[in-house]
């Protein structure tokens, strides 16, 4: 009598492994089914960067691959992602001009890095960006089973990644990402694959994309009720100038910011310009060029002079405000 429920028993928890470890793709198809049918109406709904819009089989594609990024990132205990319409625009445009010109890195042809290329399509918040590369000496198979392998050996490899040489890994597992844009593109012999993790906490109101040097301006800000703001820095740096495929594939890791501190604001004087759980900052700026905006949150709020440290925190941010005449 024990053997037969012993064995009816190895056998039920063999169909709940099985049950975990199956695919996404071969599971029963409501829940992709409503998936799909949620991001086919934010995709519709997205006027931005409209050239670059997802088809239903590319989001389909995109889902399945956002699923094992966050098979991946519970491994590793971050919270799962969703995926984000607009970012997945931005690294649908970077890889194709990637791989219609035979380059791979973090910056575009006009010199852009990820957080000038996002801010530039209308994103507000911080950005983070893996990128990956396949090329061949024949044309690569374009088919969706061929597209989506590599979507899956380009996760995979980040993944397999050790210390200290592992940043891709690190950013797929950053606990404080919330949203991911996924983008690809196969021409010919070349894929490029391209994925933008968002911190997305604040909601931003009245944010200029362009100003003229020493107007007085201002930056909307809303929390969500149980952080405030902690602290700004905005860097300054000089327009982008043009690069060649050479000169971004030689191209390792991006500075996510620049050498140039223009400004740094306080969590007492951020206080002063909270009305409930809205900012609103005012701004000014003295030269022509681009100024980065990362802005820190906390639990706490300082309305007094304290000691504060932005290491180890992650800015909610990725502001960018084009200055000239």
């Amino acid at each position: 009598m024990f053997r037969k429920i012993w064995k009816q028993l190895k056998i039920t928890a063999i169909v709940i492994v099985i049950i975990i470890c199956i695919p996404r793709s071969i599971l029963p198809l409501s829940q992709q089914s409503e998936d799909i049918e949620y991001y086919l109406k934010l995709n519709e709904s997205e006027d931005r960067l409209h050239e670059y819009k997802d088809d239903r089989v590319a989001l389909e594609l995109k889902l399945e691959q956002l699923e094992l990024i966050n098979r991946n990132r519970r491994r590793f205990g971050a919270r799962p992602l969703k995926l984000d319409i607009l970012a997945s625009r931005v690294a649908n445009k970077i890889s194709r001009e990637a791989a219609e010109n035979e380059y791979i890195g973090h910056w575009n042809m006009a010199g852009e890095k990820p957080y000038h290329r996002y801010a530039f399509a209308g994103g507000y918040d911080h950005v983070s960006e893996n990128v990956y590369a396949e090329w061949s000496k024949e044309l690569l198979e374009n088919s969706t089973d061929k597209i989506a392998f590599m979507m899956r050996t380009a996760q995979e490899t980040f993944m397999e990644e050790r210390p200290p040489n592992d940043g891709h890994k690190q950013t797929v597992i950053a606990k404080d990402h919330n949203f991911v844009g996924i983008g690809y593109h196969l021409t010919g012999k070349q894929f490029r694959y391209y994925e933008e993790y968002i911190d997305r906490y604040f909601e931003f109101g009245e944010i200029p994309s362009e100003v003229r040097p020493g107007k007085k301006t201002a930056i909307t800000i809303k929390t969500d009720n149980k952080t405030f703001l902690y602290f700004m820095i905005v860097y300054y740096e000089k327009f982008p100038g043009p690069l060649t495929p050479k000169e971004i594939t030689r191209r390792e890791s991006y500075d996510d910011y620049t050498g140039e501190q223009y400004q740094q604001i306080y969590a007492w004087d951020l206080a002063k310009y909270r009305n409930g759980s809205t900012y609103t900052i005012p701004l000014s700026f003295k030269k022509e060029g681009l100024y980065y905006i990362q802005i820190f949150s906390d639990k706490k709020e300082y309305t007094k002079p304290a000691s504060l440290s932005t290491k180890g925190r992650t800015p909610y941010s990725g502001i960018v405000i084009k200055v000239r005449n």
